[in-house]
C-alpha cells in the first residue's frame, strides 16, 4: 500500500473556500477507482507555518499511484480546482 499526502496553502483561504475545496477533494471517493481511501481536512491551528488543507489518498501500490495521478476525474476536476485556488503545495508519498 502507498500513502499519498499533499498539503495545500490557498491563495485566499476564506472559510467558505476552505470548506468547498475540502468537499471537492472528497468527491474523488467512488469516482477515482485506484483511490482506496480519500481524506481531506482543514487546518485548525492557523500558525504561520501551517498549510490550509491536507489530502490523504491510499492506493494499492506505486503503479496505482501513477494511475491515480493520471485519472481523468482527479486531473479534470480536483487538480484543476486546486491549481486555481492554491498558492503552494507540498507532497509526501510512502509505503505503508
Amino acid at each position: 500500500m502507498v500513502k499519498h499526502i499533499v498539503c495545500f496553502k490557498l491563495a485566499e483561504p476564506s472559510e467558505q473556500l476552505l470548506k468547498s475545496t475540502r468537499d471537492i477533494i472528497l468527491t474523488m471517493r467512488g469516482k477515482v477507482p485506484t483511490a482506496l481511501t480519500v481524506e481531506a481536512n482543514i487546518d485548525q491551528l492557523h500558525s504561520a507555518r501551517s498549510y490550509d488543507i491536507i489530502l490523504e489518498v491510499t492506493v494499492e501500490d506505486w503503479a496505482k499511484l501513477g494511475e491515480y495521478q493520471n485519472d481523468p476525474y482527479h486531473c479534470n476536476v480536483v487538480k484543476k480546482h486546486m491549481h486555481a485556488v492554491a498558492s503552494s503545495s507540498i507532497a509526501l508519498d510512502y509505503e505503508i
